[in-house]
């Protein structure tokens, strides 16, 4: 099988040991050797509380070193590793664990009273805490453990994580990515953005998501490069360490967050060689603006919970705003009409699906939504609706969930927050579809703007002629702020749940 992720670790910390692999905040510096030992006395703690080849171990702590390196000590044993979201609520943690049956929980320390109470209902055999600090059960004893542990052998169909899907229209659906889907996609993002064993990668994500887990950590460790872990998003802090880092990888968020600041300037950018950005739609605004100041293009790539990255703008070449880039080599993507799945022309929408290595093997304990989105050839149904461009460029023009159906008609909501997002004063838009008594669907456009004398009928004077009458919102509705998740993509069930009413008739 291709090399799977541990293994190439192993590699380098046996070539290489005191090459860095993490660096942090206040300098500490863990080495490849040192990382590799640590993991191991934690996987024999895994294996003292009885976890083995296949069992889940649940994770939902704070980000640190050791948060991260519980990820190799599961891989080391062979364990199928779950990370959790640490803003979801005990009752929230209560569905994963139910549906998951984890053989180790690992939790923070904090929440030991409400994890204690709800293990022993549910039934979850062993629990190990640990805090942003190191503290907690799980490292009290490690330095009593051998650091020489036996390592699992893999095959490349092995479950290696289960990641969950945000669940936002239903259930969340385990995602379970093997070993060769988890390697595969590495190698081929290490080849494609040119990683080295000389890069340093700045690192403000969370470690529970596929981009800051997956996308960046394998990476890091296929190269045999180094991350600079920091806790969370800070741009004062990412604008301290960007000295010594050559890439940084980010949702949208980070970019215009950065771009707010006066102290990120074209001198202190000079020196980066990549910004990479992901998880949510970068606006063409931001792309500009980032260019302008930094002259660095930023590199906007398109993956998912289920496949790993998809696409990618090219390392060389031109990156194209609103466009998610080229399929990745050995990855295939087609556009299918949603209801009859035929697949359409070039430069046609519709739905976007996508074949190779990457794919997940299906969905943790439902074998019937498994058999829904996958089709027998092995092509993913993504629910993201798309068109590729004559030179083969992909671009997201929304969620299926998200189209918008006004009068019989589609509309999609990337086509009219484009020319939203291109008003002057205008922040960014977002585009949803709400019930209308007669059209079935109107288009309403909810907007954060930087400039307060700009209002609806300026907003709307902004689109005439720009688009067919039934694409034009019919309100334009303003907010301090777009919500979003912990990835920074705008929750459009909330704009619709929160604008829902506007056109209802009301009773007498």
């Amino acid at each position: 099988m291709e090399q799977d992720i541990l293994s190439a670790f192993r590699q380098h910390a046996t070539a290489t040991p005191d090459a860095p692999f993490l660096i942090l905040p206040d300098d500490t510096v863990i080495t490849y050797a040192e990382a590799w030992a640590r993991s191991g006395q934690m996987s024999g703690l895994f294996r003292q509380r009885g976890v083995t080849a296949g069992d889940r171990i649940a994770v939902q702590v704070e980000k640190s070193a050791d948060a991260l390196l519980t990820y190799l000590a599961a891989l080391r044993i062979g364990a199928i590793y779950l990370p959790l979201n640490t803003a979801y609520t005990p009752a929230e943690v209560e569905f994963f664990l139910r549906d998951a049956e984890p053989a180790l929980f690992i939790h923070r320390p904090a929440d030991e009273e409400a994890m204690a109470s709800l293990c022993g209902a549910i039934g979850v055999p062993n629990r190990l805490t640990l805090g942003a600090a190191s503290d907690g059960t799980l490292t009290a004893t490690l330095s009593d453990l051998s650091a020489e542990r036996p390592v699992a052998t893999v095959a490349n169909d092995d479950i290696a994580a289960i990641l969950y899907t945000s669940g936002t229209t239903g259930r969340s659906k385990g995602a379970m990515l093997t070993q060769g889907n988890l390697a595969s996609n590495a190698r081929t993002l290490a080849e494609v953005w040119r990683f080295t064993a000389t890069d340093r990668l700045l690192h403000a994500l969370p470690i529970f998501h596929t981009h800051g887990l997956f996308v960046a950590t394998n990476i890091t460790i296929i190269a045999g490069s180094a991350i600079v872990l920091l806790p969370k998003f800070d741009a004062a802090e990412l604008i301290r360490l960007m000295p010594q880092a050559s890439v940084m990888m980010g949702v949208p968020t980070f970019y215009t967050r950065l771009l707010a600041q006066s102290g990120f300037t074209r001198e202190l950018a000079a020196h980066m060689r990549l910004f990479v950005s992901g998880s949510a739609p970068l606006s063409a605004e931001t792309h500009k603006d980032f260019s302008e100041r930094t002259g660095h293009a930023i590199l906007e790539r398109y993956g998912m919970t289920e496949t790993n990255m998809n696409t990618s703008n090219p390392y060389d070449g031109e990156r194209v705003p609103g466009s998610v880039g080229l399929p990745l080599p050995g990855v295939e993507l087609r556009i299918t009409d949603p209801q009859t799945a035929t697949p359409l022309a070039q430069g046609e929408a519709g739905m976007i699906e996508v074949r190779g290595p990457n794919v997940f093997s299906g969905y943790w304990r439902l074998p019937e939504k498994t058999a829904e989105e996958l089709r027998p050839d092995g092509f993913f149904i993504t629910g993201d609706l798309g068109v590729v461009d004559e030179r083969g460029y992909v671009s997201i023009v929304g969620r299926a969930k998200d189209l918008i159906i006004c009068g019989g008609f589609n509309v999609y909501p990337a086509e009219v927050e484009a020319l939203l997002d291109a008003v002057p004063g205008v922040a960014e838009s977002a585009v949803i579809g709400v019930p209308h008594p007669d059209m079935g669907e109107a288009v309403v456009a909810v907007v954060q703007r930087r400039d307060e004398a700009l209002d609806e009928a300026a907003m709307l004077a902004a689109l005439e002629g720009k688009l067919a009458r039934f694409k034009q919102p019919r309100r334009v509705m303003f907010v301090p702020e777009l919500p979003r998740n912990t990835m920074g993509k705008i929750q459009k069930k909330q704009l619709r749940e929160d604008y829902g009413h506007l056109f209802v008739r009301q009773q007498a």
